[in-house]
């Protein structure tokens, strides 16, 4: 939004000159100004920097569907109530989601077409691409697909991959220059082209040989799967077969073939050899840097085994329903603005009319909730019908990005207005939650992107309640219309919900808000942001004017 400003004349004496300024003033405002003209030069620098050019019909590809001669695809097609239905097995623990993808890789015969926001250089990313890596050996065809975000310091563990034969990598939306140079120089190479580099693809699905798929919110990194010794995130996965395998393979060509989207050798080159890249690669994925994740337990908390069990079996435990798969336009982000309307076509608006449909009941998990217009208007809506809306997001105490929550906050009492259950994730309460060992001793942060809509459908997909997910960034998800599912999903979220998090209400008085728990049967009442310290609260009290919310 802008602002008009008209010009005055001063009818006040120029001041006379003081004294100069001590020397540690001085000192700031020099680097203040080095900076700036860095930022200047690197933006100068960027705005005659281009990609190189590539032959994009040369380069396309699509998927390679479903076939009975393969293991996946024989077990895949072996039952089904119907053509039209797709089988799922919800996965919220992080041990299992890795494993099922990692079976997925070590059983594909003929192809795995990956794509991630985040894939991290660390055991688990590298443990996920060795399994990638040895599928390509055995002459499966790999494509993996990758948002160019996170990817800064790591061009040359990917080039590793990609030197291998049957593999190829692409970025989207890619950094041009300066990439080894860490995050935030890459964005000060990137002054002059913001608002393009501010657009990013939030997908996240793994196919294998066009019969089995994993689908839900998890990048691949330690945290998403419970491996990090400090944070660990709560998340959902699905993992799918059926019907929605084709669309979802389409879905992953757009991007897959889409302008804004380019081969890994078009954007950085490592001086190295291919051969010399796949023994660096062999070295690095190792046991010795790589080690194995620890053993799963029995079965997870909604009683499934391993993935392996069923596969060797040759018969899945699924439960089976209607369901549609939905992505942005690759193009999206480049076509609207920060904070703008909602396209008709993207995955937002239509999760917002799924949800528009709630009847009795609505429970939406959203690590990042800063629901906008839209989002207050749909809220309000629904409570003028009286349908009960429960909301569960992160604390200040265990968000990962205090300036998204300083957008929440904004949206916080407002939404207690209107009656909707707001519950806030304490990372305290989730480490002294240890019946379902679900995280230790590490710090548990919400990360799942979940709606159960009347106990009958649910949402599963990357798209956070915020600006950032309606209009900057594309995102993936399905919705499922399963009454069996939605009970096992509000199970999980009631672990949650009721064992680690806080009710947020209004204070008696109407003044300030209060959060509640139970301990050992008695309620606990907190009249300040739990789990969070003096200085915390202060840094986010002077943060909150600050942030953009456009750009949440």
């Amino acid at each position: 939004m802008s602002t008009g400003m008209t010009a005055r004349t001063s009818t006040h004496p120029t001041p006379m000159p003081t004294s100069p300024p001590p020397a540690d003033c001085l000192q700031r405002w020099r680097a203040l100004c080095r900076w700036w003209f860095a930022a200047w030069v690197l933006a100068g620098l960027s705005g005659c920097a281009t990609m190189a050019p590539v032959d994009r019909a040369a380069m396309a590809s699509t998927a390679i569907g479903l076939s009975k001669t393969t293991t996946l695809g024989r077990i895949a097609s072996g039952y089904s109530p119907g053509e039209d239905q797709s089988g799922f097995r919800l996965m919220p623990l992080g041990k299992f989601s890795l494993d099922t993808r990692v079976e997925l890789a070590r059983r594909a015969e003929v192809s795995l077409d990956v794509q991630y926001y985040h894939l991290e250089n660390d055991e688990t990313g590298r443990w996920l691409l060795r399994a990638l890596r040895d599928a390509a050996e055995r002459g499966v065809r790999v494509r993996l697909l990758i948002d160019d975000f996170y990817t800064g310091g790591q061009d040359e563990l990917f080039l590793a991959l990609a030197a291998h034969k049957n593999v190829e990598v692409r970025l989207f939306n890619p950094f041009c220059c300066l990439r080894e140079r860490g995050q935030l120089t890459r964005f000060l190479a990137s002054v002059g082209d913001w608002k393009r580099v501010n657009h990013r693809m939030h997908n996240k699905l793994f196919v294998a040989d066009g019969a089995m798929a994993v689908i839900g919110g998890r990048n691949v990194a330690n945290e998403y799967f419970s491996r990090s010794k400090g944070d660990n995130f709560i998340d959902v996965d699905a993992f799918a077969v059926g019907f929605i395998i084709a669309p979802a393979q389409e879905l992953f060509d757009r991007y897959w073939n889409a302008d804004v989207v380019y081969p890994i050798h078009a954007v950085t080159r490592s001086p190295q050899t291919d051969e010399a890249l796949r023994r660096q690669f062999e070295d690095w994925t190792g046991p010795e840097k790589t080690p194995p994740p620890d053993p799963l337990p029995a079965t997870d908390i909604l009683g499934y085994g391993p993935i392996a069990d069923d596969l060797d079996g040759g018969r899945l435990g699924l439960i089976w329903a209607y369901a549609y798969v939905f992505a942005d336009h690759p193009d999206k982000p480049f076509d609207g603005e920060a904070g703008g309307e909602l396209m008709e076509t993207s995955v937002t608006y239509n999760v917002f009319e799924e949800l528009r449909k709630a009847k009795t009941e609505l429970v939406v998990s959203s690590p990042y909730l800063v629901p906008g217009k839209d989002g207050m208007a749909l809220i309000h809506e629904l409570r003028e019908r009286q349908v009960r809306v429960v909301m569960m997001t992160n604390s200040l105490g265990s968000t990962d990005e205090p300036a998204v929550h300083a957008g929440y906050t904004r949206y916080r009492e407002p939404m207690i207005d209107q009656g909707v259950d707001l519950y806030e994730i304490s990372s305290s309460r989730v480490k002294r939650n240890k019946r379902l060992n679900l995280f230790g001793a590490s710090l548990g942060r919400l990360h799942a992107k979940l709606a159960v809509i009347d106990r009958q459908k649910i949402f599963v997909g990357s798209m956070n309640l915020d600006p950032r997910s309606a209009t900057l960034n594309t995102e993936f998800g399905t919705v499922i219309d399963s009454p069996a599912l939605a009970l096992e999903l509000l199970r999980v979220i009631d672990i949650d919900r009721l064992q680690s998090a806080y009710r947020v209400r209004r204070s008696p008085s109407g003044e300030g808000l209060e959060w509640l728990s139970l301990e050992d049967g008695n309620e606990v009442v907190l009249t300040e942001e739990p789990d969070a310290t003096f200085w915390l609260r202060l840094k986010f009290k002077l943060l909150v004017p600050l942030v953009p919310e456009a750009l949440l």
